[in-house]
């Protein structure tokens, strides 16, 4: 069992950095002339542009004043649990390398970080969540319908329809 511990935790460690690393550089290649910062798609990124997109085209939805008044602050505090969530992600692997620098690491330790960057995550996920199921309350059948078919992604599938562009 303490084999195949450490079997995942030295893969995590050496295989997801590369991994960072790959998308990293094909992002760069996407948009190599454009000066505007990437559009992140990863995780619960997909959640915050759905709002953005909300926003940016509440007319074509078709919100009205009310609910656009409803779904910004929803937007606002969704955009700044990102910022925390990154932050506190970051912080944790940043705590879990420490523990794996050495070469005699402790492994109880190890496990204990990386449960706590699951942990990070699994709470921002469910956050997002209830904040998603927040903003399409807000919805009627037909502007939900509207946003689905704006959306670069099916919600729910997690498979691009079609690549997303930066608006110059």
């Amino acid at each position: 069992m303490k084999k195949v511990l450490l079997f995942l935790l030295l893969t995590l460690v050496f295989v997801a950095p590369a991994n960072s690393q790959i998308k990293h550089r094909q992002q760069a290649m996407d948009c190599t002339n454009c000066q505007l910062p990437q559009r992140d798609m990863e995780h619960m990124d997909m959640m915050g542009d759905m709002m953005g997109m909300c926003l940016d085209n509440a007319d074509k939805i078709g919100l009205s004043e009310e609910q656009k008044k409803k779904v910004t602050p929803l937007h606002r505090e969704m955009q700044k649990k990102q910022v925390r969530f990154k932050a506190d992600l970051k912080i944790a692997q940043m705590e879990m390398k420490e523990v794996m620098a050495v070469k005699d690491f402790d492994l109880e330790k190890a496990s204990a970080a990386v449960k706590k960057v699951e942990e990070i995550k699994t709470a921002h996920h469910l956050e997002m969540l209830k904040a998603m199921k927040e903003v399409r309350a807000v919805f009627t059948e037909d502007q939900f319908r509207k946003l689905q078919s704006m959306m670069p992604m099916k919600m729910g599938d997690g498979k691009p329809e079609r690549k997303m562009k930066h608006k110059h």
